[in-house]
């Protein structure tokens, strides 16, 4: 019998493996796709593009990166995200920690009324936005504005998630800063914070994801503003002018994505962790 089981569970191990290998086959397979065809030659992607690269040409990352500005479209990318969530982070986690140290009436109805903003979709809302802040507002079109309407939409998320790590932190530590002398901001930035580090990188990593990838909010915000122009709107304005050329444009589209890859893959961790000690606190 106990060599049965021991089959048995052989056995499962290994189809358990063989499903999780398949599945991430299924995943990474159009990243492959990209890299490989993002150092070949014209000739070589329109006879095979699924084959691998007879030579390997490194110029298409070069020509990509002049023709598509990408410098100053990755300098808009990266101001917008940093500052977007920097200020989310911040303003979250000291209203979060508001709305669980103070139990009132017209907090607890502030808390759910952001909570319950976060089901309207932005698409439900993004005509009247823009109506209103360039035809009433008459407001110029920036990526300053782009990272005030990222806050708007990110802090109600951000704040849930903060909320339920804090409701595991005990009071007592709060207490215990006020008998020693301890503001409420000191307590805050001192004490809770540094408590929060799991949570907030899951948090910053999420954001980072869907700020730097975001093309819908960019495109209506700053429009024409050739100047102001984030990655995803560069490479699809590459992808217009350059249609033909499809290694150029695999190659720009790699050098987009390689940022955001790179910081993933540094602090991935955080993600699993934030979520689970957030949802066993919450």
């Amino acid at each position: 019998m106990n060599k049965l089981n021991q089959t048995v569970s052989v056995i499962l191990t290994t189809l358990k493996f063989l499903f999780l290998g398949v599945l991430m086959l299924l995943f990474i397979f159009p990243f492959i796709m990209v890299v490989l065809n993002a150092v070949k030659t014209d000739g070589d992607f329109l006879s095979n593009p699924m084959s691998l690269p007879s030579i390997f040409v490194f110029s298409n990352f070069t020509k990509a990166f002049e023709k598509m500005n990408f410098i100053n479209a990755f300098f808009n990318s990266f101001t917008v995200t940093i500052f977007s969530t920097g200020l989310i982070i911040l303003l979250s986690s000291m209203t979060a920690y508001r709305f669980v140290r103070n139990t009132s009436k017209l907090n607890n109805f502030v808390f759910f009324s952001m909570v319950g903003a976060m089901i309207i979709p932005f698409q439900a809302i993004m005509i009247p936005l823009v109506g209103i802040y360039f035809g009433k507002f008459h407001m110029s079109s920036n990526k300053w504005l782009l990272i005030y309407l990222y806050i708007g939409f990110g802090i109600s998320q951000a704040i849930f998630m903060y909320s339920g790590f804090i409701k595991g932190i005990s009071r007592e530590l709060d207490e215990a800063a006020m008998i020693d002398g301890c503001s409420k901001f000191r307590t805050f930035f001192t004490i809770i914070f540094p408590l929060l580090t799991p949570i907030t990188m899951t948090i910053a990593i999420m954001d980072v994801l869907w700020i730097w990838n975001d093309f819908l909010l960019p495109t209506l915000i700053v429009g024409a503003s050739m100047n102001e122009y984030t990655l995803p709107m560069s490479t699809y304005k590459f992808f217009g002018t350059y249609t033909a050329q499809y290694t150029l444009i695999m190659a720009s589209l790699l050098m987009t994505m390689f940022p955001v890859i790179i910081m993933y893959l540094l602090l991935q961790k955080y993600i699993i962790a934030g979520l689970t000690q957030g949802a066993l606190k919450g």
